[in-house]
């Protein structure tokens, strides 16, 4: 029940526009009086999904912080160091912080060699497929940056900070997301979540924590897409008739939609397609995401609601699309 609703009646009923505890109360049992036959009695969540959404809720909170102190500590860089931010491809990479904490300043990288920096980059496990001959060069072709005086050596400090609540962050992000994967695997309705194309273990774990367990809280799969924020607002009045974004929505639901149906696309001809046609119309990348998105809430619904995993071999719109090609490229071989 929308509280938007209540305040809307309340409004109506009371002429006065006096407002109270008792008198709120006496608005709300009318208002379930009246129009209990359109309301339902919904149950809480299940303990795995409070859970999962618990976990998954706090590592989405602690990758958003990681992104603020990412952003400040680029930001130092940019005035302070330019050659340190662009060595590496992300500054919040384990290298990437560890290369900052030795040599947190220009002066402290004066005497860097190609073999000291190749001797730092096995030390550290480095991964990357540069060699270091070419990562010197990005750092000495970067502008020199503050290299001595009072300021260079409170960046100095600024740096090792941000450096340290990244590492911070980073392990904290680690073992929340195998908690994340631990809290799914017990979850009933992990594998309907997870049989999708392209759908990691968190992406799984983030649309079904927001999604929730109970059947009884949507009447349809619009209503899941209106809660993700997937379907427009249409206004109408008289001859006038105006489609909107949807602003008000579950944003945590919607942007884990729409990351999985962005990285279906590149796994799913079904997907693909749907995408396309909707490129084809003139939708931008947003644009189409969603209505793919849109798309996919449909299918995950039935499965949902049907309690089994999502098959290919049973979808009836990408079967159908698949045997579309299938004859095409039997008449382009005739041909």
């Amino acid at each position: 029940m929308s509280s938007n609703a209540i305040k809307a009646w309340r409004e109506s009923e009371v002429v006065s526009g006096a407002k109270s505890d008792p008198g709120d109360a006496e608005v709300i049992a009318e208002y379930l009086r009246l129009r209990q036959h359109k309301l339902r009695v919904l149950e809480p969540f299940s303990d795995q999904t409070r859970a999962l959404r618990a976990v998954s809720r706090a590592r989405d909170d602690l990758v958003a912080q990681r992104v603020a102190v990412h952003n400040q500590l680029e930001a130092c860089l940019d005035a302070f160091w330019p050659g340190a931010k662009g060595i590496f491809a992300d500054t919040t990479s384990d290298i990437a912080l560890a290369f900052l904490e030795r040599y947190p300043t220009p002066a402290s990288a004066r005497g860097l060699g190609d073999k000291r920096l190749a001797g730092f980059l096995t030390k550290h496990g480095y991964s990357g497929r540069r060699p270091a001959a070419e990562l010197l060069r990005r750092l000495r072709e970067a502008p020199e940056g503050i290299g001595e005086g009072p300021e260079a050596e409170a960046r100095r400090h600024a740096i090792v900070g941000y450096v340290r609540v990244t590492r911070a962050l980073n392990m904290a992000i680690k073992n929340l997301s195998r908690s994340v994967v631990a809290h799914l695997g017990e979850h009933p309705d992990a594998e309907i979540f997870t049989s999708r194309p392209r759908s990691g273990q968190v992406n799984a774990a983030q649309m079904l924590a927001e999604w929730g367990d109970c059947r009884r809280a949507y009447d349809g799969p619009d209503a899941v897409g209106a809660l993700a924020g997937l379907t427009p607002v249409t206004k109408r009045s008289g001859k006038h008739e105006a489609v909107h974004f949807r602003w008000a929505c579950n944003t945590r639901f919607r942007v884990a939609v729409t990351t999985f149906a962005d990285n279906s696309r590149h796994a799913s001809p079904w997907a693909a397609d749907v995408y396309g046609r909707a490129v084809a119309r003139g939708c931008d990348h947003p644009h189409a995401v969603r209505i793919l998105a849109r798309a996919w809430v449909r299918v995950i619904y039935r499965c949902w609601v049907d309690g089994k995993p999502y098959d290919p071999a049973t979808h009836g719109s990408a079967v159908r699309l698949a045997e579309a090609v299938a004859s095409k490229e039997a008449k382009n071989l005739a041909a």
